[in-house]
């Protein structure tokens, strides 16, 4: 089944007023997301989409989980707020002789009818929705009642983490303000099923790890900033006011600590991914 068997995706929903916290069209995120396929892979596996089925991938990005879910036979839907993602995504869809339709939207307000999804995916790709709550609220809105919810959020903690709580201070004091909203506990098995079960869904976690990896932390940290969105938008801030540098050296302290390879560079990440599924009670409804 093609991805144009979804009915009436376009103008269902309005556009909406939200403004993310980090614009993912600056840069190449496709560099950074290649290196996030195997937890794209872990989630599709998880998520077994079944040939036919009806697919949507919520902030798909590049396409990791849209292209592996429709290489099973899936009818795919990938929506993202940032234009150039889809389309480095629609490329790669065309290159491999997929059909998959990429189309402009964000969490809180999905252009996707009530309950027309068999499925729904994420891979690192709605933790990233200024508003949890309502991005939650959403992917319960368009699952169908026999359907199912499958996501991927990383674990606080590690190098990795650490690095990225240093670059939020580093904005935070250069601005005076906090980087983002507070951050929205998409790991923690206790909130997602009280936020979950309010729209009649049970929710189960698996924990999975993800190595990065590069010739050494200086290349892992100089190509963080040549190509990941959040990096240059903190490279813009910082460096004028020689503030990047420090921030830069302390990154590749930390990195250098944690490393696990020797002659190059390693570092495991943890994540979870998590399984939302309609109560009983909806499924027969």
């Amino acid at each position: 089944m093609a991805a144009s068997a979804w009915p009436a995706i376009a103008a269902v929903r309005p556009a909406s007023r939200l403004v993310y916290a980090v614009d993912w069209s600056r840069g190449r995120y496709e560099e950074i997301a290649a290196g996030l396929l195997p937890a794209a892979q872990a989630v599709v596996h998880r998520a077994s989409p079944r040939a036919g089925e009806r697919v949507l991938d919520v902030g798909c990005g590049t396409g990791n989980g849209a292209l592996l879910a429709a290489e099973r036979g899936a009818s795919v839907v990938g929506i993202d707020p940032a234009q150039r993602l889809l389309n480095v995504a629609r490329a790669r869809a065309q290159a491999s002789g997929l059909e998959v339709k990429f189309i402009v939207g964000d969490a809180a307000a999905l252009p996707i009818g009530d309950g027309v999804a068999d499925l729904v995916i994420s891979v690192f790709g709605v933790i990233f929705a200024p508003d949890a709550s309502a991005a939650i609220g959403e992917m319960a809105r368009v699952t169908d009642t026999q359907g199912r919810i499958v996501f991927c959020a990383w674990l606080p903690g590690g190098p990795i983490s650490e690095v990225m709580r240093l670059r939020s201070d580093a904005i935070t004091a250069a601005t005076g303000k906090p980087a983002g909203r507070p951050p929205f506990a998409w790991h923690d098995p206790d909130v997602l099923r009280g936020v979950f079960s309010s729209f009649e869904f049970s929710v189960s976690l698996c924990e999975h790890t993800l190595a990065f990896e590069a010739q050494s932390p200086h290349e892992f940290i100089d190509s963080e900033l040549r190509h990941h969105p959040a990096w240059i938008e903190a490279r813009a801030l910082l460096e004028p006011r020689d503030e990047l540098r420090p921030l830069r050296d302390r990154a590749v302290e930390i990195l250098e600590e944690a490393n696990e390879a020797e002659g190059a560079f390693r570092v495991s990440s943890s994540y979870v991914i998590a399984t939302a599924l309609r109560s009983a009670a909806s499924r027969s409804r």
